[in-house]
């Protein structure tokens, strides 16, 4: 199966920024969605962003103006650029990508190990 590879957490004051980066072990022919999302303790797990094969974004309400998703198809890698961070956005962060094997139209969905972010003063 596809691996995916996720870096970039860490601890940062509030107002500050991070980059979360999410290798694939391989390329995937046909993805059907993409993207980030946060679980935080005691919560379950949300949606972040989600980008389409076309560059289209779309972020959830509370991050969006301060969260920018991203992909590099040459760099098998996906990106969330994440400034202005808020205590409400320390979580654990996953990649997602689903895929679609022919000619079953089988889906397939990945999720990366998740890393940890944590805004705190």
């Amino acid at each position: 199966q596809v691996q995916l590879v996720e870096s970039g957490g860490g601890l940062v004051q509030p107002g500050g920024s991070l980059r979360l980066s999410c290798v694939a072990s391989r390329s995937i022919n046909i993805i059907s969605a993409m993207g980030w999302y946060r679980q935080a303790p005691g919560k379950q797990r949300e949606l972040v962003a989600r980008i389409s094969t076309d560059d289209n974004a779309t972020d959830t309400d509370s991050v969006k103006g301060r969260f920018t998703i991203s992909r590099d198809d040459a760099k098998n890698t996906m990106h969330l650029q994440m400034n202005n961070l808020r205590p409400e956005d320390t979580a654990v962060y996953y990649c997602n990508i689903q895929s679609i094997t022919l000619p079953t139209f089988k889906v397939n969905n990945y999720w990366g190990q998740g890393t940890q972010v944590t805004v705190s003063s």
